[in-house]
């Protein structure tokens, strides 16, 4: 019970970095670094009672310098990718990084994760620890000094929240969401079991793309009759290889899926189970989107205990705004308004059944 802290190395600048690890009356543990406040590992005892990592990431902070995958990594100012990497605001337009073909990927190349955060509060009878970020006006190419917070709670629910926080002193573009990488048979257990887990997503619509960019093309399409319903629980690797124009346009599921139109309240917007462990990660959100993807780019990272992820060796359930909603007058906004509070949160819930 409670959160205790090491060290976990220093950062490229030097800086000293830490490991947090969060763990309830259950047994689960959850770590989380200062670096990047990146989420490294997830224990959940599966039907077997052996405590099972289902994250991907490194064993060392070095790991994490280039992390080209995201592995666990808070993304911000804005998640997913902004077409033409740029938007306008107030009638003024501002222009970020190409780092994505002609557009802007995870508000790169300078991104969130590869700083150090700040340590805000520790709440060990709480099992939560929560950073601080300080992202100054004209960061990234985004207007506005913005201040943001992730908080990580472990309950005895087995719940680890997300609760994002923060506010800007200008108009700007706030769409922070967690990239973490799943496998529920273990982190190292490969492709064969990422593509035989069994998932459900409470979408009934997605957002199309336009081509091999994924850049939306603004309208919202039902997933019925379609290889991207998941309305019904399926194996991931049930129709991934249909000869599907999406299918082929993302290399395999990379899609946002609409769950509601607009931001509301809490609620389970998917669910995942992987019959070899026996364990299920349940998703809540009040965010109306959540980008779907597989790790069709993962490409031989070596990550813990000497395992090799390769394609598709683990799965994203991505919380957000749709991806572009800064510039697509069909999707709820993603400008967060002078001295508004932006406030959403996340729950990835572990329930193993024996």
């Amino acid at each position: 019970m409670g959160v205790t802290k090491k060290s976990f190395g220093k950062s490229p600048e030097g800086k000293d970095v830490f490991l947090y690890e969060l763990k309830n009356e259950n047994g689960v543990a959850a770590s989380v670094t200062d670096f990047g406040a990146i989420l490294v590992s997830v224990m959940v005892p599966d039907k077997n009672k052996k405590l099972t990592d289902v994250v991907l990431g490194y064993d060392t902070v070095e790991g994490y310098y280039e992390n080209k995958p995201h592995f666990g990594s808070p993304i911000g100012r804005n998640g997913n990718r902004i077409g033409g990497a740029k938007f306008i605001i107030n009638g003024k337009e501002y222009v970020l990084a190409q780092n994505d073909n002609k557009n802007n990927l995870h508000s790169g190349p300078d991104f969130y994760r590869t700083r150090v955060w700040d340590v805000e509060e520790v709440k060990e009878q709480e099992n939560s620890i929560t950073f601080r970020i300080f992202s100054p006006d004209g960061d990234q190419g985004f207007p506005g000094n913005f201040t943001g917070y992730v908080t990580y709670k472990l309950t005895d629910d087995n719940e680890l929240v997300m609760h994002y926080t923060g506010s800007a002193d200008a108009d700007t573009v706030v769409n922070m969401t967690n990239h973490s990488y799943f496998n529920l048979a273990g982190h190292n257990a490969g492709a064969e079991s990422m593509l035989n887990h069994v998932v459900q997503i409470h979408a009934p619509e997605f957002t199309p793309v336009s081509d091999s960019e994924a850049i939306p093309t603004g309208e919202i399409l039902k997933v019925e009759g379609t290889p991207m319903d998941f309305t019904s629980p399926k194996k991931i690797g049930q129709d991934v290889e249909a000869d599907y124009e999406q299918l082929i346009f993302g290399g395999g599921y990379d899609h946002n899926y609409a769950l509601c139109r607009e931001k509301g309240e809490v609620k389970e917007a998917a669910a995942a189970h992987s019959d070899e462990t026996g364990i299920t990660m349940k998703v809540f959100t009040d965010l109306p989107g959540m980008q779907f993807y597989i790790g069709n780019f993962i490409n031989n990272e070596n990550g813990k205990g000497g395992s090799v992820y390769t394609k598709r060796a683990g799965f994203c359930m991505e919380t957000q705004y749709y991806p572009n909603a800064c510039n697509e007058a069909n999707f709820q906004s993603s400008v967060l308004k002078a001295g508004e509070k932006y406030d959403t949160t996340t729950i990835y819930q572990f329930v193993t059944e024996a």
